[in-house]
């Protein structure tokens, strides 16, 4: 995918340039808890101001719907930021007007007001069709910062050329979420394994009962006919951790009576696991394998985490909360590259574009 690059930007010395940034970051009690996007857009930052850019930075926290909120408020980003990157101006957060998210021209008007410039180097809402993220390019010479473009380089080489065998693991709670790229990467896999809340629904379409376990009804059809598809590429869980009346946690198999909630796959299902992952050339993960926040639930999790660190293949993490995942088992720092972006990297995988890559390929740049 050719996408315009810093390089192919009119010379920016002297010029003022629109960044359209990723700092959703985690923040409590008016503290980031992890400042790892904000470092992650450093590369970008250092590249325009020491070609004399003058950087405006923007960026979405959450979801204030549309209204200003103070809980999200990006003033410890701005904070953080200028210990990072002195000189960067941040603006309010792009959520807190309804015309981000709607992609109002008139929003778009007023952010590229002023500015010679634009890069995206978002890639962890390039998915969203928003004002920030397609509206720039159509009015101002534009390009994908380095994060941006590093995440379409890794992900695209899944896609185009990934070593053999190809495992993907794919968990979190919702089958629903992840139907497409399920669909789409049973193409391009020689493995995927399925773990986590959504794997209740794939039980109960071979016919088996879940007890309390997290399920979607509507979806089942969906995963019978994924099964019938897949053949042996899919592999389910054998066994599973299960919590019970009056609290009581035991390791069970795949068919729960009533009154037992499936919150974690179990030793024997982590072993297997382990083992596609560790013989796999190249290795996609997204989401956890259970409530891995609660010690109780979090053994299937970590054994991943820890095989995919130490698997001698190319390594993913595709972003959301396994990212939360590998860092709390101390697994980040070995695996070849961790996302930014959780959804952004699910649809990428599943349609090879993003509605922000397109408007930066769409851009004029003369």
């Amino acid at each position: 995918m050719q996408l315009p690059q810093l390089e192919d930007l009119p010379d920016p010395s002297g010029k003022r340039v629109l960044l359209r940034a990723d700092f959703n970051v985690p923040i409590s009690d008016g503290r980031i808890e992890d400042d790892h996007r904000i470092r992650a857009a450093l590369p970008t930052i250092e590249w325009l101001q020491d070609h004399g850019a003058k950087v405006t930075a923007c960026s979405h926290l959450g979801r204030p719907k549309g209204k200003p909120d103070p809980k999200y408020s990006l003033d410890p980003v701005r904070e953080r930021l200028d210990e990072l990157a002195p000189g960067v101006e941040l603006l309010d957060n792009l959520r807190f007007d309804p015309g981000e998210e709607k992609n109002d021209p008139g929003f778009v008007d007023r952010l590229v007001e002023g500015k010679d410039l634009y890069v995206n180097d978002a890639f962890g809402a390039a998915h969203r069709a928003h004002a920030s993220i397609v509206g720039p390019p159509s009015r101002l010479p534009s390009a994908a910062g380095r994060l941006l473009a590093k995440e379409v380089e890794v992900l695209g080489g899944l896609l185009r050329e990934p070593k053999r065998p190809f495992v993907a693991v794919l968990g979190g709670a919702k089958v629903s979420d992840k139907l497409g790229v399920i669909d789409a990467l049973l193409d391009k896999v020689d493995r995927l394994l399925i773990g986590g809340g959504m794997c209740f629904t794939f039980f109960v379409a071979r016919g088996e009962s879940v007890g309390e376990s997290l399920l979607e009804q509507e979806r089942v059809d969906d995963c019978r006919r994924l099964l019938e598809r897949a053949g042996d590429k899919i592999i389910l869980p054998t066994d599973v951790v299960a919590l019970g009346p009056g609290d009581e946690v035991r390791t069970a198999g795949t068919r729960l009576p009533d009154g037992w909630k499936g919150l974690d796959i179990g030793p024997g299902s982590a072993a297997e696991f382990a083992d596609v992952v560790a013989g796999a050339g190249t290795v996609f993960w997204n989401g956890p394998m259970g409530m891995f926040e609660d010690d109780r639930f979090a053994a299937g999790t970590r054994t991943l985490a820890e095989t995919v660190a130490d698997a001698p293949g190319f390594t993913v993490v595709g972003g959301g909360d396994v990212v939360a995942a590998v860092d709390r088992f101390g697994a980040a720092d070995r695996i070849d590259w961790v996302s930014t972006g959780g959804g952004a990297s699910l649809e990428f995988l599943e349609t090879g574009d993003l509605p922000g890559l397109e408007a930066l390929r769409k851009a004029g740049n003369g």
